[in-house]
């Protein structure tokens, strides 16, 4: 096989972000925060306008979706975030898929040994269930959720994907993604980041400040090879 059709990568691991990067969960998660609102009287929002609301994890989309941010009251938060995480936790992969060619991309980086793991600001035992239920558990070393290490340790902190480098076996690793917050995490962690154009950045994609932007996983490949 030629040099350019199988480049050489000079990464011991590969990363990725979950919601908007491996899968399109917009759908059940917008269903879940919908069944929130509407819990709480308030009405339910399209999904074009949850989707660049999501990848801070399910709290602040919560709060964002009740307008006040960081300024909802907890003792109205908190009942409503639960009627979420129950919402979700029981449809999680009704909607669900996979985007166009990631099990091209997960076989080809795997079969040449190397290591894949997730950094999600999605609760850990959420994003395995989600996995498990994909059928997409099984092909990663590590999954790393937004409570692994604490909620003041999640993305854009670098810390979960040094974690998730030390638990994939250590050495060079690169970060896939969609939003600032995986971006900022890559960039934190002086780790090249590469941008999914199909996500959920919240933003023009190009302007996240990652290191390549690719349109479909069939471009990982030569943009791991590039960085």
């Amino acid at each position: 096989m030629s040099e350019r059709a199988n480049p050489a990568i000079r990464f011991a691991v590969v990363g990725f972000d979950l919601d908007g990067t491996l899968l399109d969960t917009a759908p059940d998660i917008a269903l879940a925060l919908n069944h929130a609102l509407q819990t709480a009287g308030r009405p339910a929002l399209p999904l074009d306008e949850v989707r660049p609301m999501i990848g801070g994890g399910a709290k602040k989309l919560l709060a964002k979706a009740l307008g006040g941010g960081d300024r909802v009251p907890s003792d109205e938060l908190d009942p409503l975030y639960q009627v979420l995480l129950d919402h979700y936790r029981a449809h999680i992969a009704v909607e669900t898929r996979a985007f166009d060619g990631l099990d091209r991309a997960l076989d080809a980086l795997a079969g040449r040994g190397i290591r894949l793991g997730v950094a999600t600001n999605k609760l850990e035992d959420l994003a395995v269930r989600l996995l498990q239920q994909m059928g997409l558990a099984g092909r990663f070393d590590c999954i790393v959720g937004g409570d692994t290490l604490g909620t003041d340790r999640a993305k854009p902190r670098p810390d979960m994907l040094h974690h998730l480098a030390e638990r994939c076996g250590g050495g060079a690793m690169a970060f896939v993604g969609d939003s600032a917050f995986d971006v900022r995490a890559a960039q934190a962690a002086n780790m090249p980041a590469i941008a999914v154009s199909f996500g959920y950045p919240g933003m023009p994609v190009e302007e996240l400040g990652a290191d390549r932007v690719i349109d479909s996983y069939d471009e990982l490949l030569p943009a791991l090879a590039a960085l």
